[in-house]
């Protein structure tokens, strides 16, 4: 057997060998140098493929515990220093412990049982998450959501709690945070935290810990998550001491010393896990459709020649010589899955995409998993063919249909959000999209998922501009005398700045867009600024939630107001519904308002076939205005009277924030005399709280913003 210390010790008089032998050739004026022969197998032995000295050294790491990926890497640093791992912010508090902490979990062998024992293995993630301006609102999104209903062992909505309280207060916790720079989201998940009825005794104890190592009090709140396989917490951490200084916290410690914290408390509380708990543990992962400890023990067992062999009597690793058993079981599984290949009996080959695969499988089969609850707590049934299942590549089309789940996407550390929408074409998608409009998205309403719209750039425009006054032709030297002369740019870069111009130019002419006639000269098309928005558009893949409709269907058929279903029979809704699924409810409810929308005088039914009002909409939009109007006003004490807004009038008063009802979203206006409710436009919104200026034209409003002269409200 070679251990680590003699492969190295035998590595490096193989070494001076060899360079002796060069110098004793230069000395001499002989070039000589030995001729190894190929390794052979001891003689009586059977006959295979002998094992380099590589694979010897690495073999006898792994027989002894080790780690062969880390043979030439440092072991470590000096005690009380940072470890050098290129890991951000090094120094912060915590460095200290961080680096005493063991990498990985070592196993103890116990004299009196014959068995080996190691800690509990605790699994944490980690993000640092800015709070400033819009990201403070994300950060509000993001503990509802970690409260959200079906989390908890009773399927009941998830609680937060913190050192001291049960049912601690989120929103008191985000506003003792609204300066902070900003805050730590942590997951905590015990291999073994089935065995627990709650996790708050065990997370605040490690939050205890974490004060004594890291030096100062913490704030802090948590929730615990009981609706997966692995029970785990969700804790967020303010990021400043309790001096009210920015909390630091080495990227080790967050790394390591926590999970190894976690693990000593796991420890403590369930005793050291045996081997043989290990291997009952690892037996259901055997036929399991993800990546799996055995699977990464698989790596392991590849040699050089990229052969798995697990045949009796074969150098193995510890594990592998332990867990045989299992592996053979995971080959055969992989083989059935098209990721493995039988050489002969008890050797293997691996594909190259077998761990890709099986993570893509194994995030797959948590949607899938996701998909199913959010459908069956609305009492909907559809087949796994039905599940169309959207990654980042871009939509080819909107997706619209009845939201019937939403929750945060991925591990849940980031603000992403995960929509489970049973679309009007039969089918359910599934489809993850950035935060905004989306958390105003309620469960049972109508949406449509699409692609963002992509926004005109600056560079285009000034590109566009400086070609214009050139005859179609843009100089980078004249742009840069022109941005010295009337520009102000950051840090003085007039340089950079053009050469910003220049890039974009190399994108678009691969495109076919514009054309480099030399290195100071590029023809510019007269519909550049056009076509250089058309080419955004077709790549991106940033994905926009639109709030078709507050009510759902049955609301919808009876209410005043300018519905989804009123547009999709004017046309201006979607183009056509499936006869399957949620798109049957839509055909059905479409008929309902069809007999609505005649018995009112909006509509006639005759020879014809069906017809509306051309001012149908208008009139369902005016009937709402009018009685949500005359509602708001009784709610005020009839202390400012409502308005209705007619084409042509114009309005000024104060911008008091966003109404949203069936016929759409609304601004709220008020003065001294009175208040009014004209259509919201997404420019409006960073003028809360400021006087503001419109005119109604038609059913839309041109707004301009700060001190007006003209007529008021």
């Amino acid at each position: 057997m070679i251990d680590i210390h003699g492969a190295s010790a035998l590595y490096l008089v193989r070494e001076r060998s060899r360079t002796n032998i060069v110098r004793m050739s230069h000395d001499d004026d002989i070039d000589f140098m030995p001729r190894l022969g190929r390794p052979r197998a001891p003689k009586g032995s059977r006959a295979r493929r002998p094992l380099s000295f590589q694979q010897q050294v690495m073999q006898a790491v792994a027989r002894v515990g080790g780690d062969p990926r880390r043979i030439g890497k440092p072991s470590g640093t000096r005690t009380g220093a940072a470890p050098k791992t290129g890991r951000f912010n090094a120094r912060g508090r915590g460095a200290k412990f961080a680096a005493t902490v063991p990498r990985d979990i070592g196993w103890k062998f116990d004299a009196d049982t014959g068995m080996r024992f190691r800690a509990r293995r605790v699994v944490v993630k980690a993000r640092v998450v800015k709070m400033r301006g819009a990201d403070s609102q994300a950060a509000s999104a993001h503990l509802r959501y970690l409260q959200r209903d079906g989390v908890t062992r009773d399927g009941e909505r998830g609680r937060l709690y913190s050192s001291w309280e049960d049912e601690a207060d989120g929103a008191k916790f985000l506003d003792r945070g609204g300066d902070d720079r900003h805050q730590f989201r942590l997951i905590v998940a015990p291999e073994d935290g089935a065995e627990f009825d709650d996790l708050k005794n065990f997370t605040r104890r490690l939050m205890d810990q974490m004060e004594r190592d890291l030096d100062t009090t913490l704030d802090w709140v948590a929730v615990d998550h009981f609706n997966t396989a692995h029970p785990h917490s969700h804790i967020v951490l303010r990021g400043v001491t309790d001096q009210g200084k920015i909390l630091n916290i080495a990227g080790d410690y967050i790394a390591h010393g926590i999970r190894h914290r976690a693990s000593e408390i796991m420890t403590l509380d369930l005793g050291p896990q045996s081997e043989w708990e290990l291997r009952q543990s690892l037996g259901h992962e055997v036929e399991q459709d993800r990546f799996t400890r055995l699977d990464r023990n698989l790596l392991h067992e590849v040699t050089d020649t990229g052969v798995i062999d697990l045949r009796p009597g074969e150098e193995q690793s510890l594990l592998g010589g332990v867990n045989r058993a299992l592996l053979i079981g995971r080959l055969n599984k992989l083989e059935r899955l098209g990721l493995a290949t039988s050489q002969e009996p008890g050797r293997w080959t691996l594909s190259a995409k077998m761990e890709k695969t099986l993570r893509a499988l194994g995030e797959r089969g948590d949607i899938i998993k996701t998909m199913h609850r959010a459908l069956t707590a609305q009492g909907i049934e559809r087949g796994a063919e039905q599940y169309m299942v959207h990654g980042d590549e871009r939509l080819e089309r909107p997706v619209v249909g009845r939201l019937v789940g939403k929750g945060l996407a991925g591990d849940e550390l980031a603000d992403r959000l995960h929509l489970v929408v049973d679309e009007i074409d039969g089918r359910a998608h599934y489809v993850e999209v950035a935060g905004g409009e989306a958390d105003a998205a309620k469960t049972g309403s109508i949406v449509e998922i699409g692609p963002a719209e992509a926004k005109p750039r600056a560079a285009d425009h000034n590109i566009a501009q400086m070609a214009a006054d050139n005859d179609g032709i843009y100089q980078p030297s004249d742009h840069l005398d022109m941005a010295r002369e009337s520009v102000r740019v950051p840090a003085g870069d007039y340089e950079g700045y053009v050469q910003a111009h220049v890039r974009r130019l190399e994108a678009l002419r691969r495109a076919g867009i514009v054309e480099r006639l030399d290195a100071d000269h590029w023809r510019v098309p007269d519909d550049f600024e056009k076509r250089a928005l058309a080419y955004d558009a077709q790549r991106n893949t940033q994905r926009a939630v639109r709030v078709l409709s507050v009510l759902d269907l049955d609301a919808q058929v009876t209410t005043d107001g300018a519905t989804w279903l009123d547009r999709t029979l004017v046309g201006t809704g979607i183009a056509s519904v499936s006869d399957g699924g949620f798109g049957h409810k839509v055909r059905q409810a479409l008929t309902g308002r069809r007999q609505w929308l005649v018995e009112q005088g909006l509509a006639r039914l005759d020879g014809n076939g069906f017809t509306t009002r051309p001012d149908m909409l208008a009139a369902l939009e005016s009937r709402e205005l009018a009685r949500v109007g005359r509602a708001m006003a009784q709610q005020r004490g009839d202390l400012l009277p409502f308005r209705q807004m007619e084409d042509g009038d114009s309005l000024r008063g104060t911008y008091k924030g966003a109404v949203t009802l069936v016929s759409g979203k609304y601004a709220l206006v008020e003065n001294a005399l009175e208040f009014t409710l004209v259509p919201w436009r997404p420019v409006i919104e960073k003028e809360l709280g400021r006087e503001v200026y419109g005119l109604v034209r038609g059913s839309g409003i041109s707004w301009q913003f700060g001190r007006s002269r003209g007529i008021g409200l």
